[in-house]
């Protein structure tokens, strides 16, 4: 009776085991890709590290640099910006100086025509303003309306520092109302570097959904990151804009979300990431220590004390720019591009060169 009981726990043993093996291989076969044609809302199951490294290839960091020259006045002057003119800033060239504003961010290369390229991103990310004011504060800690300082941009660069012939681009649209930037570069000097483009359809942001997940590429800090989030709020707008709660970072701005339909490597371009949320203080600082040194906590300050702006980030949550309109600003600007030589393939699958 021993013997027959043994076999049969031994028996029931083997039937056991084979059946968590048989359930192990059949992983993909219980858990298949939800097919319905709507955006993906689960992480996807199976690896497309090679399509996202080819998407990669396309995203690249993009910078701006202004330069400023900055005039100086004196309160007694009493000069407001309705007395400016060419003379009196003329007069001045002696004793002014010449100042920079840098801004990164990220571009993505959506077009490539022979020798020409086009990039999208955001227009924040080079757009500089004009002329920059500052005044005078009263002793009710309000502005006078004095000038203190006036800052006239006299040059101002983008590039994208890997491009050859110095990387230099041509603003070719720059939408402020919607925060769309094209970007064009002319090769001049054969043969043309091989840049691939963006090489996935176009989506449509008003079909995401709650929950809906999204991939991202972008330059945080000038490093290129590809990350993960989920869409909030979609259609928080009538041209389809989303939230997103990846972490991002600053030079993140123009970076591209791509949707999933029906599992991977099926992306589709949604959207380019906008604006990160922060949040700003003015804070109680010391001057500069001179050779870098740092203050000892332990003994009293009693240098200057200065007012300093700072900007918090807050993390996880960042708004996006639809593919729709991106779309309208690309078709309402064809003319432009046309007359400037360029030809934007947006909107349907470039072939990689």
């Amino acid at each position: 009776m021993n013997d027959r009981h043994s076999v049969l726990t031994w028996a029931l043993s083997l039937v056991a085991a084979a059946t968590m093996l048989s359930c192990a291989s059949g992983y993909k076969e219980i858990f298949p890709t939800l097919v319905d044609g709507k955006y993906d809302s689960e992480f996807p199951y199976r690896g497309c590290s090679a399509q996202l490294e080819e998407i990669g290839e396309s995203v690249k960091m993009v910078n701006t640099i202004a330069y400023y020259r900055t005039f100086a006045f004196d309160a007694a002057e009493g000069v407001r910006p309705a007395g400016l003119t060419s003379t009196l800033l003329r007069g001045r060239e002696g004793t002014s100086s010449v100042i920079t504003n840098q801004a990164s961010g990220t571009a993505t290369v959506i077009s490539v025509d022979t020798r020409r390229v086009v990039l999208l991103t955001c227009a924040h990310v080079i757009a500089f303003p004009d002329t920059v004011f500052s005044y005078f504060i009263g002793p009710d800690r309000r502005s006078t309306g004095i000038l203190r300082t006036v800052a006239v941009k006299e040059k101002q660069t983008t590039y994208v520092a890997v491009f050859p012939e110095g990387g230099e681009l041509q603003v070719l649209v720059m939408d402020k109302s919607t925060d769309v930037a094209l970007l064009g570069k002319t090769f001049e000097t054969e043969p043309f570097p091989r840049i691939r483009p963006f090489n996935y359809p176009m989506g449509r942001a008003k079909e995401l959904e709650w929950g809906s997940f999204v991939y991202l590429f972008g330059y945080p800090t000038g490093y290129k990151m590809v990350t993960k989030g989920i869409v909030s709020s979609p259609n928080k707008d009538r041209r389809g804009g989303f939230m997103i709660d990846a972490v991002f970072n600053r030079g993140f701005s123009g970076g591209i979300a791509l949707a999933v339909r029906d599992g991977v490597p099926n992306f589709e371009l949604v959207g380019i990431v906008k604006l990160v949320s922060g949040r700003s203080a003015y804070v109680l600082t010391p001057s500069t220590v001179e050779g870098g040194e740092e203050y000892e906590s332990g003994v009293p300050y009693s240098g200057d004390v200065y007012v300093e702006r700072r900007t918090e980030i807050e993390y996880g949550l960042a708004q996006a720019v639809s593919i729709e309109t991106i779309l309208d600003v690309v078709a309402q600007n064809g003319g432009r591009l046309a007359a400037a030589g360029y030809t934007v393939h947006l909107g349907l699958p470039s072939p990689v060169p």
